[in-house]
């Protein structure tokens, strides 16, 4: 028997090691880049933001102030705006999530009329842009009334087509039909059997959904815009483009409001990383952890 070391790697091998290696780098680099470049901007003074380096930090380090600076800008607004979108965010990531592992296990493990229809709607709605959606759904909230309330932002984002369309798939092949014929004949209902056997194998799945979930929430701009006007509803994303709206006019002081916005994306970077760090458990544990609980 001949083992292969490290010596006996043909060239071939080591190149296309170094090659991936390197490709792993560059993009590395365009995610990191960015966000090392917002931490540097939000550190300078307003006068460092346009007479220094962009990619390194200057000499008057002023971070602590500037977050400080973004916290009593206009009253405090910006804590408003942070608190709005983590309500918008986990409500509807965790709205999304449910409803998109209970429609994926009923489209995966039950026979219905329209079960085909259905699916390829879903699939068809995956392909829709959603800005596409924002002015009809728009006219629709208008008619309901509830236009420049909360609701406008979250009823929308419950419904997640992508979310549908990956739990139906994986319960598919992480539910056992044995399992739910079990529970049928121990007399559970269909309620019992999901909730309490489904939903624990269906974990890691609903855990990806939820985050995908919440980072679009999070990150969504041109619903809020449209369905919003009281800035005391806004979202960090349209209360900053606001911020930054105003700073690219230039009158009266507002280009000293470059490294507020700077400062205060920083700030919205911090809870979507929380959330990654924290699902983390879920998809590493969660499929053997639901199948002892089962």
């Amino acid at each position: 028997m001949t083992i292969v070391g490290k010596s006996k790697r043909s060239p071939s091998f080591r190149r296309n090691r170094w090659m991936l290696s390197a490709i792993l780098f560059v993009i590395w680099l365009y995610t990191a880049l960015p966000l090392f470049y917002v931490l540097v901007s939000a550190s300078k003074s307003n006068n460092d933001l346009f007479t220094t380096f962009g990619l390194w930090f200057a000499s008057d380090f002023r971070l602590v102030e500037n977050i400080g600076q973004v916290f009593s800008f206009q009253g405090g607004i910006f804590a408003r705006w942070m608190f709005n979108t983590i309500i918008y965010a986990t409500t509807a990531g965790i709205g999304a999530a449910l409803f998109s592992t209970m429609a994926g296990y009923a489209l995966a493990k039950y026979q219905f009329f329209g079960k085909r229809l259905i699916f390829a709607i879903i699939l068809g709605a995956v392909m829709i842009p959603q800005t596409a959606l924002v002015v009809p759904l728009f006219l629709l909230m208008s008619k309901v009334g509830i236009v420049n309330t909360p609701w406008a932002v979250i009823l929308p984002s419950l419904v997640y087509p992508p979310g549908v369309f990956l739990m139906r798939v994986y319960a598919d092949d992480a539910i056992p039909n044995e399992l739910i014929d079990a529970g049928r004949v121990d007399g559970a209902g269909e309620l019992h059997i999901f909730f309490s056997l489904a939903l624990r194998l269906l974990m890691p799945g609903f855990a990806t959904v939820l985050i995908l979930s919440f980072v679009a929430t999070w990150n969504n701009y041109f619903l809020p815009l449209v369905v919003l006007s009281s800035p005391e509803y806004f979202p960090v994303t349209v209360g900053l483009a606001q911020w930054y709206a105003t700073a690219t006019v230039g009158s009266g002081g507002g280009a000293a409001l470059f490294t507020l916005v700077l400062a205060g994306a920083l700030i919205s970077i911090v809870p979507v990383i929380i959330a990654f760090i924290v699902m983390q458990r879920f998809w590493q544990g969660g499929l053997g952890a639901g199948g002892v609980k089962a």
